[in-house]
């Protein structure tokens, strides 16, 4: 089935601004910069443009929670731009209670994260690719 180009496709997040391959997200995982929250685990790690990955294990919640949990955190990172650094790769893990939360909850959550986020991206910058700090 063919997608038009207008309307709600037109809004999605494409396929350059996520993580999709499990190198990308074992590569981010493995750079130890980490800001927790109380429903997530953020890692990122410096890298030409913004991407987005996240992970939802099967122990938080069944098929329908995992792709909503998901879904939102995708959508926050569409629409709020400016929450996350620029130059990062970012790997969300969801933590207990995380399909309960809707878009508002998880904008607000991120939000008060953003001060952590662009430290570590900051500090990200300085290392070198597959260096320690």
């Amino acid at each position: 089935m063919h997608r038009e180009t207008g309307g709600a496709a037109g809004q999605r997040l494409g396929r350059e601004s996520r993580l999709r391959k499990r190198r990308d997200f074992l590569r981010v995982q493995g750079s130890g910069h980490r800001v927790h929250t109380r429903h997530f685990v953020l890692l990122l790690c410096h890298a030409d443009r913004a991407r987005l990955g996240v992970t939802v294990t099967k122990r938080i919640a069944h098929a329908v929670g995992r792709n909503r949990v998901k879904r939102v955190v995708r959508e926050v990172f569409r629409r709020n731009r400016e929450l996350f650094p620029a130059r990062c790769e970012m790997v969300v893990i969801a933590r207990r209670g995380a399909p309960t939360l809707g878009y508002e909850a998880v904008r607000r959550e991120l939000s008060s994260a953003q001060g952590a986020l662009q430290a570590q991206a900051a500090r990200s910058a300085k290392v070198p690719e597959g260096g320690q700090p």
